[in-house]
């Protein structure tokens, strides 16, 4: 499988977009598309599983290591990986897309504004080309693609002006039927605001295909010994899977299954949970449909799962989903399932937004006593807990729950606002405690 990178000057410049228009050009040219997110995203990547016809894979040098981000990548499938970038192309701290590029040895593609130039385009470019050398990054940035670029001589004048060793790869034009609408945690999801398929095949023609192919990689495969799974424990782990839990990485999904038996269930639909030997909540968006939850019988067999000691492991949203109550930020609140004492209330700011570092307390169901865990929060919830609450993490970065705590437990359920990768071996840790 070979590899290409789309990274972009900053936030907000149309890296999905463009994204999603080489997704649908390869796949038109006849490849076989595997599409990527560097950074901790669940969004993105579901507009690209809605474009390419197959999950999108999560890397994070933070979240999972060099080695663990490398295994990821190659659990891919296809003739190509597309993946896009996160932020601008250098900025973040511990995983930016330069040293995602650079863990899979990739070359990358630049998304540029170039809504008011031209030679300014391929002058930004050669500035972000060069700029590897000075932070001693190894990135190979080897091309451009014009994002509200016209064409005629707007093209002509982006592509001329691009200097020997960064080609043209296409243009993005400027119309208001490629904006992908947005809330709070970013844009919507792809299946309730995708972009209309004619828009993206007309957009698609655009892009230089038979340049990107030839200039693509393959990546350095891992040791194939440490790609091993350990074997599975004949346990069952029911996973809730609705609109209120979509945060969920693949390799999660697929680490699950490679231990345990998976179940999932729709509380929001009115599902009952389901016989099984622990239960894991994934983010989402609990806050949209508080009302459904409130009315979920599987709330109070949450609650009642939990009294008699079966382990539940809820992150973010599934920690808000196990709390006392839910206030929305229009000030509706609504019961929840009452196994954590906190209430929890949304705000129109979000509270945290970093990658985070736990220590554990003591033994826990993803992490013995001293040892950390590595994950991602963005919240834009707060939980008030109880003066007697009890937490399982001290946080060595980000935020967490309250005062540099992290992971309320009660009974054998812990809920977090950090969203953990299995490379963690997070989830290897709960399985392992059925």
């Amino acid at each position: 499988m070979k590899g290409i990178v789309i990274g972009g000057t900053r936030s907000g410049v149309g890296k999905t977009v463009a994204t999603l228009a080489v997704v649908r050009a390869l796949d038109a040219a006849g490849q076989s598309v595997q599409p990527a997110k560097a950074g901790p995203d669940f969004i993105d990547p579901s507009h690209h599983e809605r474009v390419a016809g197959r999950p999108s894979r999560t890397l994070d040098r933070w979240l999972q290591g060099e080695a663990g981000l490398r295994r990821n990548y190659h659990r891919g499938e296809g003739d190509v990986c597309v993946v896009e970038g996160v932020m601008g192309l250098y900025d973040g701290d511990g995983s930016s897309t330069a040293m995602v590029a650079e863990a899979l040895d990739l070359p990358v593609v630049l998304v540029v504004d170039a809504k008011a130039g031209m030679e300014s385009v391929a002058a930004t470019a050669v500035g972000f080309r060069r700029y590897a050398a000075h932070v001693d990054r190894d990135v190979d940035v080897v091309g451009v693609i014009a994002q509200r670029a016209h064409g005629g001589r707007h093209e002509r004048g982006i592509r001329d002006a691009l200097p020997d060793g960064l080609a043209y790869l296409g243009r993005i034009p400027p119309r208001g039927d490629l904006e992908i609408p947005d809330r709070h945690l970013g844009l919507r999801m792809g299946d309730e605001a995708p972009l209309e398929p004619e828009v993206l095949d007309e957009i698609a023609e655009r892009i230089r295909t038979d340049r990107l192919l030839d200039l693509a990689r393959t990546s350095p495969r891992p040791d194939p010994e440490a790609e091993r799974p350990p074997s599975g424990t004949g346990k069952r782990v029911a996973v809730a899977r609705d609109d209120a839990f979509r945060f969920c990485y693949p390799a999660t999904a697929e680490r699950l299954r490679e231990r345990a038996e998976v179940v999932t269930f729709a509380p929001t639909a009115g599902d009952d949970l389901p016989d099984c030997d622990g239960v894991y909540l994934p983010g989402g968006y609990p806050e949209l449909h508080g009302e459904a939850l409130a009315e979920s019988p599987a709330l109070d067999q949450l609650e009642t799962a939990a009294a008699d000691g079966r382990p539940v492991f809820g992150e973010c949203g599934g920690l808000m989903a196990l709390a006392e109550s839910l206030t929305t930020a229009d000030g509706d609140t609504h019961r929840m399932a009452g196994v954590l004492p906190a209430d929890v209330r949304m705000h129109d700011r979000y509270q945290a937004l970093d990658h985070v570092e736990l220590r554990a307390r003591r033994g826990t169901l993803t992490a013995d006593a001293g040892s950390r865990l590595r994950g991602h929060e963005f919240h834009y919830s707060s939980a008030q807990a109880a003066t007697d609450a009890r937490f399982a993490f001290d946080v060595e970065r980000g935020e967490g729950i309250d005062d540099g705590r992290g992971g309320l437990t009660e009974y054998r359920t812990l809920g977090t606002y950090c969203h953990v990768h299995p490379a963690s071996g997070a989830f290897d840790a709960f399985v392992e405690s059925l």
